[in-house]
């Protein structure tokens, strides 16, 4: 499970084997979950987050956008999406 980066509780990664499926980031902390595409950056699945944490979660997402993207592509050996 590469990880992207870290903040605050969160741990944003994504798993290897996953490459069949657009670019997206997982993020959890503790028993929570959420799955977020990143083009364009949406939630995608969730669990045991509420509304409001996963609206910051976006916004962790949105603003290092470029890196997940860039992370995403060398682990698969991609150029674009």
């Amino acid at each position: 499970m590469p990880e992207v980066f870290r903040k605050g509780r969160y741990r944003i990664f994504f798993f290897s084997d996953e490459r069949n499926e657009p670019a997206h980031v997982h993020v959890e902390s503790g028993h929570q979950y959420a799955k977020f595409w990143l083009e364009p950056v949406e939630l995608a699945a969730s669990g045991g987050y509420r509304a409001f944490e996963l609206n910051e979660i976006r916004r962790l997402v949105i603003l290092p956008q470029e890196l997940c993207k860039r992370k995403w592509n060398e682990h698969a050996n991609r150029k674009k999406f």
